[in-house]
């Protein structure tokens, strides 16, 4: 059986491309993942079998022998890093929630680094395994 790397797949079209060992692009239908599995990520290496279909080479019986690490988790700061910065957070609404309570919002580049920092340290808690 041919082994190659998913170029990318869109579950919401149900299809996408493999790029086999060779170089050869391979249509891969939705139909040919395996039972219970509705995508795959990009780089994911799979091993398939190939039939001709009416505008080439087609993926049948695809089966996942590796998946791809995921960039986002692998550049991820250490938890000793996110919890400093989580603590320097915790700190700055504090401060923030000091001066609501003196009935007046933080000054306007304060607001801006806060809702900088917290996007940062959300993106960094929301990753997809």
């Amino acid at each position: 059986m041919p082994t190659g790397r998913v170029r990318w797949f869109d579950a919401a079209k149900g299809y996408g491309f493999i790029t086999s060992e060779e170089g050869r692009d391979v249509f891969l239908p939705a139909a040919a993942l395996p039972a219970g599995t509705t995508t795959l990520r990009k780089g994911a290496k799979v091993e398939y079998s190939v039939v001709e279909g009416r505008r080439g080479p087609q993926a049948m019986d695809v089966t996942t022998i590796a998946t791809a690490p995921s960039l986002v988790k692998a550049t991820r700061p250490k938890p000793d890093d996110m919890a400093a910065i989580c603590e320097d957070l915790i700190k700055m609404l504090d401060a923030a929630g000091n001066t609501l309570r003196r009935h007046r919002y933080p000054s306007s580049a304060e607001s801006r680094k806060l809702a900088t920092l917290l996007r940062a340290v959300a993106d960094n808690f929301d990753v997809q395994d």
